[in-house]
């Protein structure tokens, strides 16, 4: 009797977890095979009803404590995700320590997320803003009620995950994110054959893919080295995704990446961001420190500072014979800083931008929060 009743609980455990768990509609996902692998996670699937809970909760003001702040108030589409300031402001009003990042090709990179890598997945960031005090300072047991009361939310929760939880939250917002795919700027169309570049266009693209090597006479501008050539983000392997680029030098030196790993080899070592849609991401840098791309080259042309855990690949990285010892350059010339901006330029996905099923789904609906 004993062995048929615990077949019979577990066979009526196996139909009422069937009856928890909901029918979902998987999406069909694609990227350009240039941007290499990418992992969904088991137990987060894409699916429709997903990415639909997501994309309403990160333009969800209800996430903060106050109402008032969303995912998207420092996550702006037309800005390609970032928020157009130096420091983020969240609830608080007080200025955030780190310039807001693009959200660009998330599936690909540095799988270490924010700025010094204190999260290692898209689920684990989720959370980490929504109760920060100076961002959205929310409780999130006071968030769970609020949205389990919510008719709306209480459906869809239910179709995506089969009930409101701070795991489907954070699974939801992760899985919008994975969808936000940044590939047919002029770049993209030139590497399928579409198009051509301009001259201009071209020398800086050259100058990009190149590491100086003055045996060879070859000029270079040496991006490729910390910035992955399709992606143009940080490499995936490792910490290869983070690198101290001479903003300071050890007097001044952030923590940075050394924040979160406790060694004094990582201290100024910043997450290495996409340079995708760069020309409307300004400022730039972690702190936001540049407002410009020219600002951005004439700190690679002859601002780099010496420090301890200063890129070698930058160290090294100059276009002329003769090293400066009381200076670290490129030795680019004005005409070469133009080309790299004027490639740059071509990787702007106007389309990614005014995508309309990464827009906010409130807008002109009469559920707007």
């Amino acid at each position: 009797m004993l062995c048929f009743a615990v077949v019979l609980a577990g066979m009526l455990g196996g139909w009422w977890l069937r009856l928890q768990t909901p029918s979902t509609t998987p999406v069909s996902f694609s990227a350009p095979f240039v941007f290499g692998r990418f992992i969904i996670p088991q137990d987060n699937p894409l699916t429709v009803e997903s990415i639909a809970l997501g994309r309403r909760l990160f333009y969800d003001p209800k996430l903060s404590g106050n109402n008032q702040v969303s995912c998207a108030t420092c996550h702006k589409q037309h800005l390609a995700f970032t928020d157009g300031l130096p420091h983020s402001i969240g609830v608080s009003g007080n200025p955030l320590p780190f310039n807001s990042m693009s959200l660009a090709n998330l599936l690909w990179g540095p799988q270490l997320l924010f700025w010094n890598g204190r999260a290692s997945s898209l689920e684990e960031q989720a959370l980490q803003p929504i109760e920060h005090v100076d961002e959205m300072a929310q409780d999130l047991s006071l968030l769970l009620e609020e949205l389990a009361s919510d008719a709306v939310y209480h459906k869809m929760f239910a179709e995506a995950y089969g009930n409101v939880s701070l795991d489907a939250i954070a699974k939801a917002l992760a899985n919008f994110q994975r969808t936000l795919v940044s590939a047919n700027s002029k770049y993209d169309q030139y590497l399928r054959g579409e198009l051509n570049l301009s001259e201009l266009e071209e020398q800086g693209r050259r100058l990009f893919m190149a590491h100086p090597d003055t045996k060879v006479s070859l000029r270079g501008g040496n991006c490729i080295d910390c910035h992955s050539q399709f992606l143009t983000g940080g490499f995936n392997t490792a910490f290869d995704g983070f690198n101290n680029n001479g903003l300071d030098d050890d007097a001044t030196l952030a923590a940075g990446l050394a924040e979160v790993t406790g060694l004094d080899a990582h201290k100024g070592m910043f997450k290495t961001p996409t340079l995708r849609n760069i020309a409307v991401t300004a400022p730039y840098m972690h702190d936001g420190r540049f407002n410009t791309l020219e600002e951005v080259l004439a700190h690679y042309n002859g601002g780099i500072k010496r420090s301890s855990t200063l890129s070698p690949l930058i160290l090294e990285a100059d276009n002329v014979a003769q090293h400066q010892e009381d200076k670290i350059s490129l030795n680019l010339t004005k005409q070469e800083e133009r080309a790299i901006i004027a490639f740059l330029h071509t990787l702007t996905d106007k389309e990614f931008l005014t995508d309309e099923r990464f827009s906010n789904p409130f807008t002109a609906k009469k559920d707007a929060p």
